[in-house]
């Protein structure tokens, strides 16, 4: 009989519970229940709706214990990274967590540049710079009424593993991504810790994916109907690290996009790369499962699609997903492309209008209609991969063979096409519910349900997962033309990045 196990997957914009069934051979997955995660605004502040996002875990575990027969083998949470709950000396919630798009890390960068330069940040964390990192947060926090009050910060996994059983952890994946953690050690950088005045030991102690994470709760087992004892297990609790786990490759040789709100595309390796060229170059080095590193940069992803949908439909224009893909396969490739890096993209609202005035201010031909928008979206989305997957492999000498996508842009059929016509590789495209996947195999091999390091686990992914090939077609001249027309325009915006960072050094 099949062991089975329960996946919450929370995303940047949903979240999701996938019951799994696994047998040493057999893996089947079935979403049992998906919920909306949208932030609010409160007072001028961005937060996300952390308890709106536990109603439709505990929704979730309900309706993957019914379809159970009221029995789960496991439980296990993944989420995006950086973002953190407060709790005071009672174990208390400060407030909602605020969204790493909230504009109150704006300058922070530059205040923690004048204490410990960037070159020197890097070199102990690994980790690219992003205004967002949890660093920047808990700086930017230091001060605030709220911040003097906490006794325990949670990163998102872990705040909802710790409601579900009691039982307060750091999972090491996602602490990789606070910017504070040294990946050669695998530990808290004492240097940046005392540099910038922040108590790592506001984080509960750190465990790895397989490590036992409590039981649920008496009154947890209520509310969702699930007979006890269930076992909650620390998994890549980064929904990268566990997507990454995901990928269904068959040897080293791959680079892997994990797609959705964003596009994280990057190899996997034995250990970190913190050369200056590495830093410039804005990659980073976070932790995976198995003692492994993603080494990966964060690129703008399906966000701006989502964006100018949301946009599109607060005009009164609300368009047809697939009939929009459908037009853009039909629109003029490489028309007009941007910068998918460029952080002027970040922030939420109007994205059309940003798109169209990075056109302009490029002379570019700019879009006239959605379709043409979207051509421009993914055109652009390939070339940042294309950029990624180059520069990830001259960095760490890794060699590519394959390119996987997994995520919800394994759906995205046009943009896996563009994807292997930009990199001139194939792409392998699915399981689009890596993370959940990942999520799930960790479990069960903590559980002793399956066996094996990575190869084993992927293997069987091969063998039971549905997947689709894109071979790279002609056309090369056209898109290294415009690969080069990004390249100029990113190296120029790094360039005045670096001096912005110098001058606030000096």
């Amino acid at each position: 009989m099949p062991s089975t196990f329960a996946a919450v997957d929370l995303g940047a914009s949903s979240g999701r519970v996938i019951l799994a069934r696994v047998t040493p051979d057999t893996l089947e997955i079935e979403e049992v229940h998906r919920f909306p995660n949208r932030p609010v605004r409160v007072a001028g502040a961005l937060h996300w709706d952390i308890l709106a996002l536990y109603r439709g875990v505990l929704d979730g575990l309900r309706a993957a214990g019914a379809a159970a027969g009221g029995r789960l083998d496991g439980v296990g949470v993944d989420s995006w990274a950086v973002d953190h709950g407060l709790l005071d000396a009672t174990g208390a919630l400060l407030g909602n967590p605020v969204h790493y798009r909230d504009a109150r890390t704006d300058g922070t960068a530059e205040k923690v540049a004048a204490v410990l330069p960037p070159d020197e940040l890097y070199a102990a964390t690994g980790l690219q710079h992003l205004p967002f990192n949890t660093v920047y947060q808990l700086v930017a926090a230091q001060g605030t009424p709220q911040f003097a009050a906490a006794r325990r910060a949670l990163l998102i996994p872990d705040l909802i593993a710790y409601w579900l059983t009691g039982e307060a952890g750091t999972e090491i994946t996602n602490a990789s991504t606070t910017q504070l953690l040294d990946p050669r050690t695998r530990d808290w950088s004492p240097t940046v810790a005392a540099r910038l005045g922040i108590d790592v030991g506001l984080f509960p102690p750190l465990r790895g994916p397989g490590d036992p994470a409590g039981l649920l709760l008496p009154h947890v087992l209520a509310e969702t109907g699930l007979e006890g004892p269930v076992p909650v297990t620390a998994v890549g609790s980064h929904d990268t690290a566990s997507a990454v786990v995901g990928v269904p490759a068959a040897g080293d040789d791959f680079a892997y996009i994990a797609t959705g709100t964003w596009s994280l595309a990057g190899v996997e390796l034995d250990a970190p790369v913190l050369t200056e060229a590495s830093r410039a170059a804005n990659f980073t080095n976070e932790l995976g499962v198995d003692g492994t590193v993603r080494y990966l940069r964060n690129i703008m992803g399906l966000w701006l699609l989502q964006e100018c949908l949301r946009a599109w439909e607060a005009q009164g224009r609300p368009q047809d997903l697939d009939a929009l893909l459908a037009g853009a396969a039909e629109a003029e490739p490489l028309r007009s492309v941007v910068d998918a890096g460029d952080p002027a993209f970040l922030a939420p609202d109007d994205m059309p209008r940003r798109i169209a005035d990075a056109c302009a201010r490029t002379g570019q031909p700019v879009p006239r209609t959605p379709a043409e928008f979207t051509r421009c979206v993914l055109d652009s989305l390939a070339l940042a991969h294309r950029r990624a997957v180059d520069e990830a492999r001259r960095l760490s000498g890794r060699s590519v063979g394959t390119v996987h996508i997994v995520g919800g842009g394994a759906y995205n059929a046009l943009l896996c096409r563009l994807t292997a016509d930009a990199t001139g590789l194939p792409v392998v495209a699915g399981p689009a519910e890596a993370a959940a996947l990942g999520n799930v195999l960790v479990q069960a091999r903590a559980a002793g349900v399956i066996g094996g390091g990575l190869p084993e686990l992927r293997a069987l992914l091969r063998a039971t997962q549905p997947l689709r090939y894109y071979d790279p077609s002609g056309g090369r001249a056209a898109w290294d033309e415009a690969a080069s027309r990004i390249a100029e325009r990113t190296e120029q915006r790094t360039e005045r990045q670096t001096e912005k960072e110098d001058e606030t050094c000096a």
